[in-house]
């Protein structure tokens, strides 16, 4: 699709129920019916960035901080693996404890347990990037959130947009399953705008994207904003399942947090991996980069349970694979 034609479907909502049923005939065949998993492991909540829409932005005081160290992280993805997920996802704020060689530490002794591994740990140097791919790690999750340059600015003090951009290609230079992302409804954020979202993940020929709605945070400066709408977050996702047709997109819990039923929805709408939290619930709290966020009481296994049994009811099974993109 070209640029009208995504803002037409985005500003059409006759068309809602079409655009969902395409979307998950495109889902289904191009990566078919299975759901992948990935354990999610937030390993720190401590952050030096000043994004505006993020509970962890360094400006927010009133938050408890923690940090996992190595041996506990290890103990998670062990648990991880105990329980049948082929991936890790390791995610955290942008915290300068985590130098390039406990990363690498961590990433070698994790990649023992033959298991598929995705990084989310924010804006690195080539280099650095170069030596979390030769320890082992397969994946990297860097949303751009926007790719309006001036809303990107506005969004993100003293942080350059071009290096996000840059940071994204060096990732698909270097061989990583590159993963990026948009927030819907963000302030001052127009359609035209996530129309370029769309095109700019299809340009970059991104392996995974994960589109949530925007929620404001009473402790950022956004916290008087009006919330994102679930619909229109649904509708992008759905369009870049149909423009990226054999990419890996979660049903993020974004989602369900705004809806009940928030990623089945997405699950029947274009969707095909979710990320249960494998992290205990004396840290699920504490990562609250948005208000509300869903399972943050249940225990591991009762977010695996729960999830599966909502997957196999609509139908969909669960992958025993590690769930690379699908590129025929």
């Amino acid at each position: 699709m070209n640029k009208q034609e995504l803002i037409d479907i985005l500003s059409d909502n006759s068309r809602i129920e079409w655009l969902f049923k395409e979307a998950d005939r495109v889902r289904k065949e191009n990566v078919g019916d299975e759901v992948h998993l990935r354990g999610l492991i937030e390993f720190s909540n401590i952050c030096k960035r000043q994004c505006k829409y993020c509970g962890l932005q360094s400006g927010n005081k009133e938050i408890e901080r923690y940090r996992i160290l190595k041996d506990e992280i290890l103990l998670y993805a062990q648990k991880a693996v105990k329980m049948g997920y082929r991936t890790i996802v390791l995610q955290s704020g942008e915290d300068e404890y985590y130098d390039t060689d406990k990363m690498v530490e961590i990433i070698r002794e994790i990649k023992k347990y033959d298991v598929a591994l995705t990084l989310s740990i924010g804006e690195k140097t080539y280099d650095e990037y170069k030596a979390f791919k030769e320890a082992g790690a397969d994946r990297y999750l860097l949303r751009i959130e926007t790719t309006d340059k001036e809303l990107y600015k506005n969004m993100h003090p003293h942080a350059s947009f071009e290096n996000r951009v840059q940071c994204l290609y060096d990732l698909k230079s270097l061989g990583f399953e590159t993963g990026s992302g948009c927030l819907v409804g963000l302030p001052n954020q127009t359609i035209e705008s996530l129309a370029d979202d769309i095109l700019f993940f299809k340009e970059l020929d991104a392996d995974m994207i994960g589109i949530g709605p925007f929620i404001p945070h009473e402790q950022t400066p956004l916290k008087d904003a009006e919330q994102g709408d679930f619909w229109l977050a649904l509708k992008v996702m759905a369009l870049t399942r149909i423009n990226l047709p054999n990419i890996n997109i979660p049903a993020t819990t974004a989602m369900e947090t705004l809806n009940p039923n928030g990623r089945i929805i997405a699950l029947q709408s274009g969707a095909n991996v979710v990320m249960p939290n494998v992290t205990s619930k004396e840290y699920r709290a504490k990562y609250e980069i948005y208000p509300g966020k869903i399972c943050i009481n249940e225990n591991p296994e009762q977010c695996r349970g729960c999830i599966e049994g909502k997957i196999k009811a609509i139908g969909r099974t669960i992958s025993l694979e590690k769930g690379f993109r699908n590129r025929g």
